[in-house]
């Protein structure tokens, strides 16, 4: 009972966390009080409970059990770093090679499948966006910690890894698992 307990209580935190970051990057700079007026913090609380009320009754629903690892700020650094280095660095490189192949029409198109490994959803969602934002490729389907993903270049049947998704896995590994 006691982890039925937790894990509402979790996923209101973490519902009520989220809602209050956005209100308050949204609305910053209204008022005199912190960037922010007296009204827009209680507007912000207030749309913090809702949305963590929210959150706690879809999520049991749906019987997804949040962890409370979200709120680790190394994670959140990390994810920073990723976005900025890594993931950029390679949609960058990506934007360079899909404008090539549309400029010469050397292009390969297929769906490759590959096994990240990866242990939990929410990193396997993570690791799928991550390759759909990067142009040239697409995630099509998820199934069985496999992914189908719709290639721009194929140069094999069964790629590596990291030809699909550079170094992804490993810091999508460091911060989500």
């Amino acid at each position: 009972m006691e982890s039925a307990y937790e894990n509402r209580s979790a996923s209101f935190i973490l519902g009520f966390c989220v809602a209050v970051v956005i209100y308050l990057v949204l609305t910053a700079g209204s008022g005199t009080l912190f960037f922010w007026s007296l009204e827009e913090l209680f507007l912000a609380i207030v749309s913090g409970i809702i949305a963590g009320l929210v959150t706690m009754v879809f999520l049991s629903k749906l019987a997804i059990e949040p962890s409370l690892k979200f709120f680790n700020p190394i994670r959140w650094f990390l994810f920073i770093i990723y976005i900025v280095g890594p993931f950029f660095f390679s949609m960058a490189k990506a934007n360079i090679d899909v404008a090539y192949r549309v400029l010469t029409g050397k292009v390969k198109p297929g769906i490759v499948v590959i096994e990240p490994k990866l242990r939990s959803d929410f990193s396997i969602a993570m690791l799928a966006n991550s390759i759909t934002l990067t142009p040239g490729t697409l995630t099509v389907d998820a199934k069985d910690g496999k992914l189908f993903i719709h290639w721009l270049n194929v140069k094999s049947p069964k790629p590596k890894l990291s030809d699909v998704c550079s170094s992804f896995v490993s810091w999508i590994r460091r911060i989500a698992e």
